[in-house]
């Protein structure tokens, strides 16, 4: 509720559009990228439903802290990633500030940073969790192609 006066019957309004459900719940979001064509798709508070949990694509989701050291280690190895996967279209991969963003689902709990999720296109509400390997381009590679419900076959596999 943000209301410009407040008394009794704004609160009233409020409480009685709460119940009826015709409420929108206020959402931290940056602004919107103009330009997300890039190899690691920017999810904002906005898009997140929109990109993260679309039914018809797996994504694999990092969320990150600006001033995270170890964030900042990752920047370019994920970056990798995402050119390495950039002509699959069942894969998005893609990056979130989660000091900036409001994750829109309950399902992503982002406990240190950064945090990296893969959400498979038919199990939006049951993600999982990358832990315990190394965060490089081999063991996310790996992480990836393990969980991916529908990757382009590649050459090295023909």
């Amino acid at each position: 509720m943000e209301p410009e006066e407040f008394d009794s019957d704004v609160l009233k309004q409020f409480v009685l559009s709460f119940k009826k459900g015709k409420l929108k719940p206020i959402v931290k979001s940056q602004p919107v990228p103009k330009n997300n064509k890039g190899p690691v798709k920017v999810v904002v508070g906005k898009t997140f439903d929109a990109i993260v949990m679309d039914p018809k694509k797996d994504v694999l989701i990092e969320f990150y802290a600006p001033w995270c050291g170890h964030c900042k280690k990752l920047e370019p190895i994920y970056t990798e990633l995402g050119k390495k996967y950039k002509n699959e279209k069942n894969l998005i991969i893609a990056k979130m500030d989660a000091t900036a963003n409001d994750v829109t689902s309950d399902h992503y709990k982002v406990e240190g940073f950064p945090t990296i999720y893969f959400a498979p296109r038919d199990k939006k509400n049951n993600p999982i969790k990358f832990e315990g390997g190394d965060r490089d381009l081999e063991h996310l590679s790996k992480f990836i192609e393990e969980h991916a419900t529908k990757l382009s076959r590649t050459k090295e596999e023909l």
